[in-house]
């Protein structure tokens, strides 16, 4: 390795601990498809001197076999490591290297510039403190170029610098680098960025890269690593910001000690100072100041520590503890605003988990205001979020939690959307502000519950959820399975897909986004009418596997019964009571479940009912015996 260092061979304990001690700054690269952010980054380990002799070897190797530069280093290969990047000549995941120079460390991320990989780009910005957003001098401000840096914007970032790269290849222009500075400074208005800093380069030659280039005398400004080197990082100035630390963990390793630990995300504390508890609201003092080196007096933005209380007060995973003069707020609805990173859309009213700092609580997006256009900022009407699209959206959670507004604070005010079937990663987004109506709304106190009413019936209340393809039999096993309990004395009501879109659901029709309020609708009544201590019948073909989990989740252990009515598709086609297997046939009929339109089979139902060998009649006699069997009906 070739970085050298006077101290090295004078003192190594004093030039090891003056590295110690360098403040971290990290940044992203961005912009659009082979502005060269890579090789903006290979510059930089290059002129940082951190690079071993074989890994120069390798890359000059490889400069042979993929390089984009003749027989000169390729110095974009430092950081396009897969196989396929250096194939197709691009930068497909997020690559995050490190270097540093005497007066800084710093982690940099590569980011892709193609639109398709726009949600790594999100990845990467998540925890940077500045950016750098390179533009070919050539082409000027592109498309992605837009898009990024609105994402840069929505993302809280503050500091920005314009990188307007290739100045080689427009013979050094001095009108050229004016020409994109005007036109981004015209967009950039709308942005609200503090500050932003322009600076003509070429990361391939290294003009204005490490030092002020020769060649372009007419440039009076820093230079890129004179930038990165001074620029504040955020740990300095989180720590003038309110006391904040989400709880990671409760540290109890015996009777005599309690601590809550976490990172700080924001102030400073010392033992003495009071705190507040969110959401609870609890208050107490800190005690003690722990860590796995000793107590401290002091503790800061950025340090992961253990704080002990004065009193014996309920804090657990997830809470915020907050100063006890500016505390966060709490809340359940927000206005948030919504990068959606998966390929399958977002829907209103579909179940999602939503992970905030520590905790991870059910989420659902109610209303999509509106999508924004990247490339004109305009807003525009939507139903659904597509992949990498950007909308501001309402947000509705099972229960308050504490927050800040992303704009103050990045950890407490930044979430992401979690797929409650696959656990993937669906969404990222920023809180805005709370929603007036969660703070003007409460749940009222009744006296006689669920279980006063389902005594005074004798019964057991639950839902019947019948699902499967339309033809498959579900409303009449359902019509006969109710009047078998109507005849035994319970207490029932049928709520029936078609009859239901005859009133509550009129306004509704068949596309996806309909079809998932279509059931939250109806989840939401079965759930009122279990806590009436009724045995709800619902036959809805329902197709998706997210909102059944939905439905089941707003109910208690037990009290939902997934009922499977199984069909082939040739025989429910067979069938066809109602002619609508023929209209989808024909096309006269979009979004019909099982032709254009996809339904998901219940993957462990708790009756699974073969309707092709089963009559009607043995159907429902196989429910009620299941029922009896499961302690709901006598």
């Amino acid at each position: 390795m070739a970085h050298s260092s006077d101290m090295i061979a004078a003192d190594i304990e004093g030039y090891l601990t003056s590295h110690e001690n360098k403040g971290l700054l990290r940044f992203i690269t961005c912009g659009s498809v082979d502005d060269g952010k890579s090789t903006l980054i290979g510059r930089l380990l290059f002129e940082s001197k951190l690079l071993f002799e074989d890994q120069l070897a390798s890359i000059e190797a490889d400069s042979k076999k993929y390089g984009t530069q003749g027989g000169d280093m390729d110095f974009a290969l430092l950081v396009d490591g897969l196989a396929a990047e250096r194939e197709q000549g691009i930068t497909i995941d997020v690559a995050y290297r490190f270097f540093s120079t005497d007066k800084r460390k710093f982690i940099v991320a590569d980011t892709p510039g193609h639109e398709q990989y726009t949600r790594n780009m999100v990845t990467g910005a998540s925890n940077a403190d500045a950016a750098i957003l390179m533009v070919d001098a050539r082409h000027g401000i592109m498309t992605q170029t837009r898009r990024h840096s609105f994402l840069m914007s929505l993302m809280g970032m503050r500091r920005v610098v314009v990188a307007i790269n290739k100045m080689d290849l427009v013979d050094y222009s001095k009108a050229r680098f004016d020409e994109i500075v005007e036109e981004y400074q015209a967009f950039a208005k709308q942005l609200g960025f503090e500050n932003i800093t322009f600076i003509p380069m070429s990361a391939l030659k290294g003009d204005n890269v490490i030092e002020h280039s020769a060649r372009m005398p007419w440039y009076h400004g820093t230079t890129l690593m004179g930038y990165l080197e001074t620029v504040e990082v955020d740990d300095e100035r989180l720590q003038r910001h309110p006391f904040r630390m989400a709880v990671q963990w409760v540290n109890r390793p015996n009777l005599d000690f309690r601590g809550f630990t976490g990172m700080i995300s924001s102030g400073v504390i010392a033992p003495g100072d009071e705190i507040r508890v969110q959401p609870s609201g609890s208050t107490s003092k800190v005690s003690r100041i722990y860590t796995y080196d000793g107590d401290l007096e002091q503790a800061v933005a950025g340090q992961s520590v253990t704080l002990l209380m004065e009193d014996e007060i309920d804090i657990s995973r997830g809470d915020v503890i907050s100063g006890v003069s500016s505390p966060a707020q709490t809340a359940d609805q927000f206005e948030t605003s919504l990068v959606w990173m998966h390929d399958e859309p977002l829907l209103p009213g579909r179940p999602y988990l939503m992970k905030l700092g520590t905790q991870t609580v059910s989420a659902t997006v109610t209303n999509i205001k509106y999508q924004v256009n990247v490339n004109t900022l305009e807003h525009t009407a939507s139903k659904q979020l597509d992949l990498n699209a950007i909308g501001v959206c309402t947000l509705s959670l099972n229960k308050a939690v504490a927050f800040d507004p992303y704009t103050e604070n990045q950890d407490t005010g930044g979430f992401i959307l979690i797929d409650r079937m696959t656990n993937n990663t669906v969404g990222a987004g920023m809180l805005n502000f709370a929603l007036r109506r969660s703070q003007n709304i409460h749940m009222q106190h009744v006296d006689i519950g669920k279980s006063q009413r389902a005594e005074a019936k004798v019964q057991k209340p639950a839902v019947l959820w019948f699902t499967g393809l339309s033809g498959a039999g579900k409303s009449t096993i359902a019509n006969l399975v109710e009047q078998k309990l109507y005849a035994q004395g319970q207490h029932t009501y049928l709520l029936d897909g078609d009859n239901v879109r005859h009133g509550l659901n009129r306004d509704l029709g068949f596309t996806d986004a309909d079809r998932v309020e279509n059931i939250r609708r109806v989840s939401e009544v079965a759930r009122l009418m279990v806590d009436a201590g009724l045995i709800v019948l619902t036959a809805f073909i329902s197709p998706f596997r997210s909102e059944r989990r939905m439905a089941r989740d707003l109910l208690d252990e037990g009290e939902f019964i997934e009922i499977f009515v199984d069909t082939p598709l040739d025989v429910a086609e067979e069938r066809d009571p109602k002619g609508l297997y023929r209209k989808a046939r024909r096309g006269e009929l979009q979004n019909f479940t099982g032709i254009d339109s996809a339904y998901e089979a219940p993957e462990s139902p708790e009756i699974h009912l073969h309707t092709d060998k089963l009559s009607p009649e043995d159907a429902a006699d196989a429910i009620i015996k299941a029922l009896r069997e499961r302690g709901l009906i006598n």
